[in-house]
């Protein structure tokens, strides 16, 4: 039993010895290298996301920064609401057609889209009560908020109607700019009374992609009447040329006239000299005498 145990005992440590010598030699070296191109990509990850937590906390700063604006002082409104506006026109339309706090009699308008009459020059303002909206924000089933919310908006209808919509001055309607989709989209679902009573004095609300849209066809308009002036234009030139050619053919059969004339009595001319000619000479001929 022992002799068996002792065999196979030495089985085991033969076994454990052949295994030892098969297992393959680690390289040290290509370890390292694995290592060192780990610990760079590891760096390379971690850079990347530094960066994005960089950038993730300066977009949450500018919108901490826009919902103060929305939400805070009226005055850093209004700077946001003129400059968003500022931005729509100048992009689109050319210079010579808009004008920004242009005194118009006793007000300044923010805007003053500059076209022919008619409908003459169009104002837009860009000022806006928000301090009801936000409360409407803050309780969405405060009716107290939405009507005064409506009761600021008519009011602000009633006073671009009453101060920038100057018969003779400028055109029959202006535009009222909401730098807030969602405002205008608020005001357009839950309060369309609001939106016929400012359509009825002619005061159009206006968002920034629904002010995008109106200013590109203006623009159009603008090309179109400018190609209508030019056509207009060449027409003018073309009928002031029409009548010099005429003028010149009257002149030129007047000329050819005088030249058919001229050459008439050129003909009858050389008759007259053809005749006197044989004349003289027979005078000459004539034997006269002499005593």
């Amino acid at each position: 039993m022992t002799t068996y145990i002792l065999i196979l005992l030495f089985l085991i440590v033969f076994l454990l010895f052949v295994l030892i010598l098969r297992k393959p030699v680690v390289d040290i070296s290509s370890l390292r290298e694995d290592n060192t191109r780990l610990r760079e990509k590891l760096s390379e990850r971690l850079g990347v996301l530094t960066q994005s937590a960089i950038e993730i906390k300066s977009i949450s700063a500018d919108i901490a920064n826009f919902k103060d604006i929305l939400m805070g002082n009226k005055q850093a409104r209004g700077s946001f609401g003129e400059r968003r506006l500022e931005d729509l026109v100048m992009d689109i339309l050319p210079p010579e057609h808009y004008d920004f706090q242009h005194k118009i009699g006793d007000v300044k308008p923010d805007c003053i889209i500059r076209l022919p009459y008619p409908p003459g020059d169009m104002v837009i303002d860009s000022k806006f009560p928000l301090e009801s909206y936000n409360r409407i924000i803050e309780d969405k089933n405060n009716l107290g908020a939405k009507k005064q919310f409506e009761i600021d908006v008519r009011k602000h209808i009633d006073d671009i109607a009453e101060k920038y919509i100057i018969p003779g001055v400028t055109a029959e309607s202006a535009m009222m700019f909401i730098a807030s989709e969602s405002v205008f989209e608020t005001i357009h679902r839950d309060f369309p009374d609001t939106i016929e009573y400012a359509a009825k004095l002619k005061v159009f609300l206006v968002s920034p992609s629904t002010l995008w849209a109106t200013l590109n066809t203006i623009r159009a308009v603008l090309s179109d009447i400018k190609i209508k002036r030019v056509a207009n234009k060449i027409k003018r030139e073309l009928d002031l040329l029409l009548t010099d050619l005429n003028r010149l053919e009257e002149r030129a059969s007047k000329v050819d006239q005088h030249f058919a004339l001229a050459q008439k009595d050129m003909g009858e001319l050389q008759t007259s000299i053809s005749k006197i000619t044989p004349r003289a000479e027979k005078l000459r001929d004539m034997d006269f005498g002499e005593d």
